[in-house]
């Protein structure tokens, strides 16, 4: 929020049940008025490039929105694709939020596995493109790339 507003939230959770659509309503509330929210379970892509030029855009989250494209079998590469030529067109500050899930246990089958494994390769993509990457360890901030 340090940026002036007009702020865009792009939401790739789904409330799947009564647990999930809590935490929806619960960021919802957090935000608050100045903020405008698009809801892009797939096509995170075309929100992005939708978002007026001038605005900061938090995606909120990538591993969210992998998921939801495991499910719907969609071409992930495909996908991955269209949404680093998005970025790659924005002026604006963009903030991208994902998850590290290669630093726990291996999974017992080979699913969770597929998911660890392509969220990896996900958040590597997408870093590789970033001008800055922070690592949130306990709620501190590390500076993984770029400046503080």
């Amino acid at each position: 929020m340090a940026s002036p507003p007009p702020w865009v939230y792009v939401a790739t959770a789904e409330p799947f049940d009564a647990e999930m659509a809590a935490r929806i309503a619960e960021h919802r509330s957090r935000r608050g008025g100045q903020w405008r929210t698009i809801e892009a379970p797939l096509d995170l892509a075309s929100a992005v490039t939708g978002a007026p030029a001038s605005a900061t855009v938090l995606v909120d989250c990538l591993t969210l929105w992998l998921n939801n494209l495991m499910f719907n079998n969609r071409d992930i590469d495909t996908e991955t694709q269209r949404l680093e030529t998005a970025l790659a067109a924005r002026r604006a500050p963009s903030v991208l939020v994902s998850n590290e899930v290669g630093s726990g246990i291996v999974p017992d089958n080979a699913e969770a596995r597929r998911f660890r494994d392509l969220q990896g390769r996900l958040n590597q993509r997408i870093a590789a493109r970033a001008d800055r990457v922070l690592l949130l360890v306990a709620g501190l901030p590390m500076v993984v790339k770029g400046q503080p």
